[in-house]
């Protein structure tokens, strides 16, 4: 059952209060956001058109570019915007849709990682059943059941949040909407739904990273059996991935693994892993992965070439 709220907006207090650091911050994070874009649709385009780029690897690494756009644009737009404007408002419905927007996207993010991390175990330990395990209809079958369980975290979110009443203070000391902020506007005891956003959010983070963890070191022992050349092939393409694990959550076990408490660096790193890491991506499967480098210099003189005749 929804309870009945009050407050019909909130105002975002941002990153920060003085004027002259909130024009930086417009500059920055909006130079920061457009490479993301940029970054993230060069990816997911040069896969799409790509021939060379039709494994497993490269399908996952597309869902994780496009979860990385949309990821990065819950949150970073409005950072954007508010920077500049004197009243950081947003909507109560609004503030709802952000909350099930980040967690879905983030969501998809951590459990595309996981499929990426299963198809890099599936092809050095078991690389004669490669593509008969990794088939089409198996890579497709995961992300939608990837989607499905984002959907259902998110919503698992949304729920909690709409159970909440706001009845007086509606300041929200973030530049987003997150269920850990909204929490102490509540006029009620949260104690436990904040145990139900540890046990949600906080455990699918946990869990998911300790069983990344053991599948790369699953994966690093069974490189042994590999020629010189293999492992270091295998080793260039596991560091990408792990890093990027390493990344994201490392920053989201911080998060949301604890209890209600705050502290002064919970807003960078928030800004870490929704901004920092969705811009970052891109960069470590480009600078680190030749296949992909050599079909985006292959995609980018084609299309030259087409436009000079």
């Amino acid at each position: 059952m929804v309870m009945n709220k009050s407050v019909a907006e909130f105002i975002l207090l941002g990153l920060t209060q003085d004027a002259g650091k909130q024009k930086a911050i417009f500059g920055i994070f909006l130079i920061l956001y457009l490479a993301t874009l940029l970054g993230n649709f060069l990816i997911v385009v040069t896969i799409k058109a790509s021939q060379t780029l039709g494994s497993p690897m490269y399908f996952f690494l597309f869902y994780l570019s496009f979860a990385d756009a949309c990821f990065s644009t819950t949150t970073a737009p409005r950072l954007i915007v508010d920077s500049l404007a004197q009243k950081k408002t947003i909507s109560y419905h609004e503030c709802m849709t952000q909350v099930f927007a980040a967690h879905f996207f983030g969501c998809m993010e951590i459990f595309v990682l996981i499929l990426m991390a299963f198809d890099r175990y599936v092809a050095i330990c078991k690389p004669l059943r490669y593509m008969a395990i990794m088939s089409r209809r198996v890579c497709t079958a995961l992300v939608i059941v990837a989607w499905v369980g984002s959907c259902i975290h998110s919503s698992a979110q949304v729920f909690l949040a709409l159970r909440l009443p706001f009845c007086g203070p509606n300041v929200i000391d973030h530049y987003f909407c997150d269920l850990q902020p909204l929490l102490k506007l509540a006029c009620m005891d949260t104690y436990n739904i904040n145990l139900l956003v540890v046990s949600n959010s906080g455990a699918i983070c946990m869990v998911c990273f300790i069983i990344l963890f053991i599948s790369y070191i699953v994966i690093l022992y069974s490189l042994k059996n590999h020629s010189i050349e293999g492992r270091r092939k295998a080793l260039s393409t596991c560091t990408a991935h792990f890093i990027v694990v390493v990344m994201f959550f490392v920053p989201c076990i911080f998060m949301y693994t604890r209890p209600l408490t705050t502290f002064p660096v919970d807003k960078m790193v928030a800004v870490f892993y929704t901004i920092g890491t969705p811009l970052l991506n891109p960069l470590i499967y480009t600078l680190r992965n030749a296949e992909v480098k050599t079909a985006m210099r292959k995609l980018w003189c084609s299309k030259r070439n087409s436009v000079d005749e």
